[in-house]
């Protein structure tokens, strides 16, 4: 089956990190309105989006500054409903680490000599199987501190449950098909899935079952020749594409060894 796949980058845009990166002055309103700064104490900020049972690499980034020193350290805290399951930064100058209840994780500067890191900070976090999507999670913290512990700059991130892609079961690709073909597959239970076509044009659209499986007939009729299926399924405001599936349309050619010779 020829299936190409649209995937989307999980990126955590903090203002303030580690090695010389220090916030902008201003400050975000409560996570839940996706404010502009404004004039104000500094802070970190950022945000990601996670499907239910899955893992997702959150990157804190931000601009350089004079750097804190050895032995700084910034902490994300995980929301609730998630765990910090690794720090895969592989820089010199810094170590990460991850507690053993996955609650929190960090990395600290170790060496003074360090190569000034300009880049992100990557945090992994893996999602509960039971998250409900389109929910909003609570609890994310980011914290850079000195080797004393003193707070530099304090801020949160905004953690949204999101959702499994969408699988097309039915038709199959490489199969002549009629113009009105039995569409069909699996999505989130409770997801309205729509079904599109190369031209981006709904094909049909249904709800997803308590099992996760989902069916719908085309209205109009399918053009015949080459297209393109894809669904899209949406819930509380989250959505998710399944891969792309080539179809055809028409009848299959004539089998040669059946054709009588005249």
């Amino acid at each position: 089956m020829n299936r190409s796949r649209k995937t989307a980058a999980v990126v955590l845009a903090a203002a303030g990190v580690l090695a010389g990166v220090w916030p902008v002055a201003g400050s975000y309103a409560a996570a839940d309105d996706r404010a502009a700064p404004t004039p104000g104490p500094r802070v970190l900020w950022g945000e990601v989006t996670i499907p239910p049972g899955r893992e997702g690499t959150v990157e804190a980034a931000g601009f350089t500054d004079p750097p804190p020193g050895t032995g700084s350290t910034l902490t994300l805290t995980a929301p609730a409903g998630t765990r910090v399951t690794g720090v895969p930064l592989d820089a010199p100058g810094y170590r990460g680490s991850v507690a053993a209840d996955g609650r929190t994780a960090a990395y600290t500067v170790t060496s003074a000599r360090r190569q000034g890191h300009e880049g992100t900070f990557p945090f992994v976090l893996a999602m509960s199987a039971d998250a409900v999507p389109g929910t909003r999670l609570s609890g994310c913290a980011l914290r850079v501190a000195d080797a004393d512990g003193v707070p530099l700059a304090t801020g949160g991130c905004q953690v949204t449950v999101g959702l499994t892609e969408p699988v097309l079961t039915r038709p199959e690709s490489g199969v002549p098909l009629g113009t009105r073909p039995a569409i069909a597959g699996t999505a989130h239970p409770g997801a309205r899935v729509t079904v599109s076509d190369k031209d981006d044009d709904e094909v049909c659209a249904a709800t997803a079952g308590p099992e996760g499986h989902w069916n719908c007939t085309p209205g109009p009729a399918l053009p015949a020749g080459p297209n393109r299926l894809q669904a899209i399924a949406t819930l509380n405001g989250v959505s998710a594409a399944s891969e792309q599936i080539q179809i055809t349309v028409g009848d299959a050619a004539p089998d040669r060894r059946h054709t009588a010779h005249r």
